[in-house]
């Protein structure tokens, strides 16, 4: 069989399982850690950031990830993947010109295959789960508006602002305080203490005098 069209057929089939199991894996952590983000919208109690009262913007705390290229990315799957699906699709399209031209050809279209387009768009595609991971815990010590009023249990819901984003997030009072008495009612800041990422909860008390 030709070597180019098993390039192709290996190399597509490679791509296409390892993005089944990221998507796949992707929305497991999502739905683990759910943040209901919220829209604005007209007459709406909750809009953007700005429309809740005393709730500004503030900076997103994520980390970027070190830049540089690694020769071990050369041991990627991915990149290997992407390289085969390049180079099948690239000698096929070559085939008049015959080898080594079109040997030469095919490992030009693989590694442009995969440095123009595989690679840029594996990286957004899957941007947003690391993102996520890391807002939710970036929450604790940050001051969020309820929502709506608590209830007698101490539960509720509340909303800040995350990376940019306004979000809402199961949230329950501190056991402590819930003995003390304290009552949360919509529009009161509360601070976060503690954050539950795999259930998408948050245990919050009244801010630091």
């Amino acid at each position: 069989m030709d070597i180019y069209v098993v390039s192709l057929g290996t190399g597509a089939l490679g791509l296409a399982i390892m993005a089944f199991g990221g998507l796949a894996h992707g929305g497991h952590t999502g739905h683990g850690s759910s943040a209901h983000i919220v829209h604005a919208h007209a007459g709406g109690a909750i809009g953007t950031a700005s429309r809740i009262p005393g709730m500004g913007p503030r900076g997103a705390r994520g980390s970027g990830s070190g830049g540089g290229w690694k020769w071990t990315s050369l041991l990627s799957p991915r990149l290997l993947f992407s390289f085969l699906v390049g180079f099948g699709a690239g000698g096929i399209l070559a085939t008049p010109f015959g080898e080594p031209l079109r040997l030469a050809i095919a490992v030009g279209a693989g590694v442009a295959f995969e440095a123009l387009l595989v690679g840029p768009l594996w990286r957004l595609l899957f941007r947003f789960e690391s993102r996520q991971a890391v807002t939710l815990e970036s929450a604790i010590e940050d001051e969020a508006r309820a929502v709506t009023n608590f209830d007698a249990n101490g539960n509720g819901l509340v909303a800040l602002e995350l990376d940019g984003q306004l979000v809402q997030l199961l949230a329950t009072l501190a056991p402590e305080e819930r003995a003390l008495g304290v009552r949360i009612r919509t529009g009161d800041t509360v601070r976060i203490a503690e954050v539950d990422a795999e259930r998408g909860r948050c245990t919050v008390t009244q801010p630091l005098r």
